[in-house]
């Protein structure tokens, strides 16, 4: 599904990413680990199209079709999904109406009609059940006086009426107490399939007790350095990130 090939890149002439390859196929879970200023967020980011970063070498695509060029809208509508750190507040508008014009857009990219009004209310009832979220939280304006759970779980909804092909997860579990980290993760659980991927970025092996990934890898200074299954972020929780330094 997804390929990456020794992707550099830098901001502002400094170098983050310094050679990432990594493939990514249908049905995997994915954890990317690592230090602050490892480079996740940017590798992240730039799968996603963000434009404040130099892509000076490597390539990237998806189901076979290069993307490097394509605009962070293009990309999405092909089916790149990102989860952010830091969700924005958009005041006035409701989660509801948010996702409407999300899923219409795409729509429209692919050449199809807006979704009919029934059709849209019956999705939004079943993925709202499915991650047990109070329909009275749809019709709030977008994240505005949100929690850090809500805005977690907010973010998962979108995913789950999206469907994505690539949900890329960035310190999702970021500023969530035990019981959102549970319904967050349960949520991504669910929307697993055969026919979509996912990749989870974070620093702490807790979140992967609830998202059982099918590889690990670690980023340390702006290349993956080791790469494994569940038990590599287990060594990660006991031993630190320090010990990478002599790989």
């Amino acid at each position: 599904m997804l390929k990456i090939k020794n992707l550099h890149a830098s901001i502002n002439g400094n170098d983050i990413l310094k050679g990432i390859s990594l493939e990514v196929k249908a049905g995997e879970v994915h954890a990317i680990m690592g230090p602050n200023g490892a480079g996740k967020s940017t590798l992240a980011s730039i799968i996603a199209g963000k434009e404040d970063y130099d892509v000076t070498d490597g390539e990237i695509s998806l189901d076979g079709n290069d993307i490097m060029e394509l605009s962070p809208e293009e990309r999405a509508h092909k089916g790149v999904f990102l989860s952010f750190q830091y969700p924005v507040e958009i005041p006035g508008v409701s989660v509801t109406n948010f996702i409407k014009t999300s899923i219409n857009e795409s729509r429209k990219a692919q050449g199809l009609e807006e979704m009919p009004a029934k059709d849209m209310l019956k999705m939004i009832r079943e993925k709202s059940d499915l991650l047990e979220i109070d329909r009275k939280f749809l019709s709030r304006s977008l994240n505005e006086g949100f929690s850090g759970g809500e805005k977690k779980r907010n973010e998962i909804f979108q995913m789950a009426m999206l469907e994505p092909k690539l949900a890329i997860l960035d310190e999702t579990d970021s500023g969530l107490d035990i019981d959102a980290l549970r319904i967050v993760a349960n949520g991504i659980n669910k929307l697993k399939s055969k026919d979509n991927a996912v990749i989870v970025i974070t620093h702490y092996q807790r979140l992967l007790d609830h998202i059982v990934p099918d590889f690990v890898h670690v980023l340390h200074d702006g290349k993956i350095v080791k790469s494994g299954t569940k038990e590599l972020a287990l060594e990660l929780e006991e031993k630190g990130y320090d010990w990478l330094k002599n790989i």
